[in-house]
């Protein structure tokens, strides 16, 4: 049985670039093309986001179960677990992750039958940086802006009291 790792996109290639990691923003970049995957990866570190990258959607849904994402960009058609799957079993767990589907072929026939299981965004390939950028940036800003809205405020120093309250 052949054993697969999720691996920190940080190679030496990686480690000339001047610019900080966002250690608040972390992406998990799944795609079964390892130049595709890694391209992907370096672009959004370069851009200053944490990176983790698995080589199919086997590999990205271990990384799901140990740590903690904010986006999820996926690919499509891959070998063990397609990104449609990837995507039910994240709904299934009922986990609070945005996703970007990156493909080539888009199961637009199975998003019409699941239209709960539609990601984020869909970049179709082949696409530019900017547009990889772009959508990383609109997306991640609506996931803020969305836990922004439901956040208590900043001055409340601890949960507002019950007292008197019914419902």
């Amino acid at each position: 049985m052949e054993k697969h790792k999720l691996s920190p996109v940080g190679s030496p290639a990686a480690a000339g670039l001047q610019c900080k990691p966002n250690l608040r923003q972390r992406i998990l970049v799944v795609e079964d093309d390892p130049l595709i995957r890694r391209i992907n990866s370096q672009v959004l570190i370069h851009s200053g986001y944490h990176v983790d990258a698995a080589e199919d959607g086997a590999v990205a849904w271990d990384a799901l179960q140990l740590n903690e994402y904010d986006l999820l960009i996926t690919d499509h058609d891959m070998p063990k677990v397609t990104g449609m799957d990837l995507l039910k079993k994240v709904h299934a767990t009922h986990l609070a992750l945005p996703a970007i589907m990156a493909t080539g072929n888009l199961p637009a026939w199975e998003f019409t039958i699941c239209p709960w299981l539609y990601p984020a965004a869909v970049l179709l390939k082949p696409y530019t940086f900017d547009e990889l950028l772009g959508t990383v940036k609109q997306v991640l800003c609506a996931t803020v802006s969305a836990r922004a809205e439901i956040a208590p405020p900043l001055n409340w120093a601890s949960p507002p009291s019950t007292v008197g309250l019914q419902l």
